[in-house]
């Protein structure tokens, strides 16, 4: 066994124990360090190692869902960095997002389109009166089509809807969701952006998930945002403002530093 491939045994065995071991019982690891040695090259060790390393967290940070403090774990692909709490499962986006509505006045009726769980938990503690919603999740208060939602108009003081406009009509959807706000409601929205981006970059004749993955990052998006999103938004009748994640904030919490969540308001007419 050569050194590069050694040294990577060597590296699961101390960061990832119980993956190993059950490896090992299986005889799987023996495979995987056979296709390993074909592939690998001297210098893809390193790379390999410090991958390992700092997936098990860089620094000691903490959550402001669960109020965990420690080493947060890598999630994605390509990874991101100090990003999975161990604790209550929460991503940034989560985090920063409950941190945009820890101070605001919530009250009365709250509407939470695919809900996660992490973020349902604390709206729950909140004084409102909440409900879930999905077109295709199970255990969801309302099944709803977020492009055709049949509910009356004016129901809800604040609606919550975090990374779904990017897989659906997001015009037809943002047109619903003024509907079905009430005078002066609040829209709490959050997409995944690309600002340096000056337009959204969109086309209807990209089908396939493996092209979609390609263009817009993932199977199941059909767009990828740029900085005209808040300019979308208020097209569909919002007043629009940005909480974003900046500084030692963004550092203590494990967020993606310069990620927002979009506050829109409906206006009184």
């Amino acid at each position: 066994m050569d050194q590069s491939v050694r040294g990577i045994k060597t590296l699961f065995k101390k960061s990832m124990p119980r993956l190993y071991s059950r490896l090992g019982r299986e005889r799987k690891f023996i495979r995987l360090l056979g296709n390993l040695r074909k592939r690998i090259r001297d210098d893809d060790f390193y790379l390999i190692d410090d991958t390992i390393n700092k997936s098990l967290g860089m620094y000691n940070v903490e959550c402001p869902i669960c109020g965990f403090v420690g080493y947060f774990r890598a999630f994605g692909s390509p990874p991101r960095w100090n990003a999975h709490c161990p604790n209550c499962g929460s991503l940034e986006r989560h985090r920063l997002l409950a941190l945009a509505i820890r101070d605001m006045p919530l009250s009365g009726t709250l509407l939470h389109f695919a809900p996660e769980g992490a973020v349902a938990g604390l709206l729950k503690t909140k004084p409102i009166q909440y409900m879930s919603a999905d077109l295709n999740k199970p255990n969801v208060d309302l099944k709803l089509n977020i492009e055709k939602i049949n509910l009356p108009d004016e129901q809800y003081d604040a609606i919550i809807c975090s990374h779904v406009l990017e897989h659906v009509d997001d015009r037809a959807a943002l047109l619903e969701l003024r509907r079905i706000l009430k005078q002066h409601g609040t829209l709490i929205a959050m997409v995944p952006i690309k600002e340096g981006c000056c337009a959204t970059y969109e086309d209807k004749s990209i089908t396939s998930p493996e092209d979609r993955e390609i263009h817009f990052g993932q199977y199941n998006h059909v767009r990828c945002y740029g900085a005209d999103f808040i300019q979308r938004v208020s097209n569909a009748g919002f007043d629009v403002q940005a909480y974003t994640a900046f500084g030692k904030e963004a550092v203590r919490y494990g967020l993606i530093m310069g990620a927002k969540v979009f506050i829109c308001r409906k206006p009184k007419v």
